[in-house]
């Protein structure tokens, strides 16, 4: 017996959040919280029958794993039991005073401001769940090879104590027992019946016994079988609904699930779900893989980097192997032949299923794509193997397209004389479409990709072409669409146009540019792509994209400031206004060169701000504004 006294503590400020949430707002049908805590007595299970299979004393002789349920009207509580792991005083304080969940907070954050209690289904509240009909819920748990088992208490107000357990409290041989104390309005959570019709709607598909005891009566509820290895035709679809919540822990529903046995060389079955909505942590460094690894109906780990792909990391679900060692360590998985091929198969068959889906369903598609598909695009530079699959799956925004469209629309869409794939980056689809850059091929009616996700940047060098088709950016190198037929010719009708006449004044304004801002270009030249704006950057072939550049500078991945090419374009009125000005009469002399090299660095100024990109030195930039505000107002 321990000579701890009794320590009160205060949860961690997200669960506090998270506790008046759900004891509040949440939930009409709050019948789930059985749900949940019969979710996590079945893992408890699982994770002693796995730490047993290498240290069979933890047993203690008792390998019939049960979760029990009791209910007692007279003093209105509500018991649930498990001979699960157990815990002790720390494993206490961490499970159940804090949510050791990556990006926890910024998710709280996020629920708080938009006040949508739907979006807790992308998170999952588990244990917690309890106080939606508790008004104070205890736990005694003995962790399997301890002999002190530990008391924690609380009303789900802010604070809890943990405390060693009497003797007479202690009478787990391991494992732990949640006695609830109901409230008024949850009564009816206390009858019997209720509990089976609960424990059968939600709970059936748990592979341990969830026994309800009544007296000296026992009754199992559940089916207590392992829901994948059961034929399809036995299941329902409401069934698979909840092993999907039971295995994700969450709220939601499954936007697909892919049910398989595979028989031959290599022996596995999979039950594996593909959520309707995103994971709030889904692109956070520290989120786990939701499919779980079970060899022979024993389960081994739920953090198996190698099962699936982390490109496919929002998957959900089981695979069952027969071809792996029941004591396999977690260290001899990396890398394992066995994984490796039943990873590339499960692969293959995810991506088929999504197929299927992109070609029937395509406006559910477009729905998950908007969820996953900067997930998915993650593999096109990852897997080599997958990649033809992959970027036939991939849909973008365009500039043509009113909704999102596949690279086979596009180019079936493509005029006559184009031969590139052209799209633009940046932090938003709306955004880079109205950016200059666009203006020449808005004009020849060319299509132009339009990519605001930052793994666009990567997947494209490693793709480079698309049926023969080189993909090149908006903003980089020489634009030559003289071939391409007008927007509205007729098939077949000649591309070529008399040449435009040449501005007066535009070679020797370039000349200016390039001398008044020597080193902070690259180059200066007319551009082809400009039809409406003055000027615009772009970068050279072989040079850094400009959107990537940007990235790298705000993860402090580089510190370097790439040169780029200021393009004007000569018919603009400014553009003319300038050359006009720079090869008249001079009245003023120094002044009015002075007034023209303001004019070439607020150019410059501009087309970076059209860029995204910040000014270098906003004091020179408002001095120059100033001066040339004052010179056209006479001021």
């Amino acid at each position: 017996m321990s000579d701890v006294s009794e320590e009160k503590l205060s949860f961690q400020a997200e669960v506090s959040r998270l506790l008046d949430i759900v004891a509040n707002s949440l939930y009409s049908n709050k019948e789930i919280f059985l749900r949940e805590l019969i979710s996590n007595a079945s893992d408890a299970c699982d994770r002693l029958r796995y730490a047993a299979l290498t240290e069979p004393e933890l047993l203690g002789g008792d390998a019939d794993f049960k979760i029990h349920l009791a209910s007692d009207s007279k003093a209105g509580t509500l018991t649930v039991r498990d001979n699960g792991i157990g815990m002790n005083r720390d494993d206490l304080i961490e499970n159940l005073g804090t949510i050791a969940r990556s990006g926890t907070a910024a998710f709280m954050s996020q629920l708080e401001n938009k006040g949508d209690a739907n979006l807790i289904g992308q998170f999952g509240v588990g244990f917690y769940a309890a106080f939606m009909v508790a008004d104070q819920v205890k736990v005694t748990s003995r962790r399997a090879g301890e002999e002190q088992a530990w008391n924690w208490v609380s009303d789900g107000k802010g604070n809890f104590t943990v405390a060693p357990a009497a003797e007479d409290e202690a009478d787990l041989a391991r494992g732990t027992r949640i006695v609830m104390t109901m409230k008024k309005d949850a009564a009816e959570f206390l009858d019997t019946a209720r509990l089976r019709k609960i424990v059968k709607a939600y709970s059936d598909h748990v592979a341990i016994p969830v026994i309800l005891s009544e007296g000296d009566k026992e009754d199992i509820l559940n089916t207590a079988s392992a829901i994948w290895l059961r034929p399809k035709s036995d299941i329902t679809e409401e069934q698979y609904t909840e092993f999907y919540r039971h295995v994700a822990h969450a709220f939601d529903e499954p936007w697909l699930h892919l049910h398989f046995k595979v028989e031959g060389v290599i022996e596995y079955s999979g039950l594996l779900f593909v959520p309707k909505s995103k994971p709030f942590d889904l692109f956070h460094p520290e989120r786990r893989h939701g499919v779980k690894l079970y060899v022979k109906r024993v389960f081994i780990t739920d953090d198996c980097a190698d099962l699936v792909p982390p490109y496919l990391r929002f998957l959900q679900g089981v695979i069952d192997t027969e071809d792996l060692a029941l004591n396999i360590s977690r260290e001899m998985l990396q890398n394992n032949p066995v994984l490796t091929k039943i990873r590339r198969a499960v692969t293959k068959r995810v991506l088929g299923e999504l197929t299927k889906k992109a070609d029937k369903a395509p406006e559910e598609y477009a729905t998950f794509w908007g969820d996953f598909g900067p997930v998915l695009k993650e593999g096109l530079y990852e897997d080599a193997d997958q990649r033809e699959t992959l970027i036939e799956l991939a849909r973008f925004a365009s500039t043509e397209a009113e909704g999102l469209t596949s690279l086979a629309e596009y180019v079936a869409r493509m005029p006559e004389g184009q031969s590139e794939i052209f799209y633009i980056t940046g932090d938003d689809a709306e955004a880079v479409r109205r950016s200059p850059h666009l203006e020449g091929f808005k004009a020849k009616g060319v299509e132009v990709l339009l990519l605001s996700d930052p793994v666009d940047e990567f997947w494209i060098p490693a793709v480079a072409t698309y049926q023969d088709k080189a993909i090149k950016s908006a903003t980089r190198g020489d634009l030559d669409l003289s071939g391409v037929a007008a927007k509205d010719a007729e098939p077949g009708e000649e591309t070529e146009s008399e040449p435009e006449a040449p501005t007066p004044g535009a070679e020797a304004l370039i000349a200016f540019l390039k001398l008044a801002l020597k080193d902070a270009v690259k180059d200066v030249r007319p551009s082809a792509r400009l039809t409406d704006s003055p000027v615009c950057l772009i970068a050279e072939e072989g040079d850094m994209d400009m959107n990537l550049e940007r990235l790298l500078k705000q993860h402090r991945q580089i510190d370097m400031e790439s040169k780029r090419v200021l393009e004007i374009n000569p018919k603009h009125g400014l553009i003319r206004g300038l050359a006009e000005r720079l090869g008249g009469d001079n009245p003023s002399g120094g002044d009015d060169n002075a007034a023209l090299e303001d004019a070439a660095w607020l150019l410059l100024d501009q087309a970076r701000i059209l860029q995204g990109e910040a000014v270098p030195d906003p004091t020179a930039f408002a001095r120059r504004l100033t001066a040339i505000v004052q010179r056209g107002f006479h001021i």
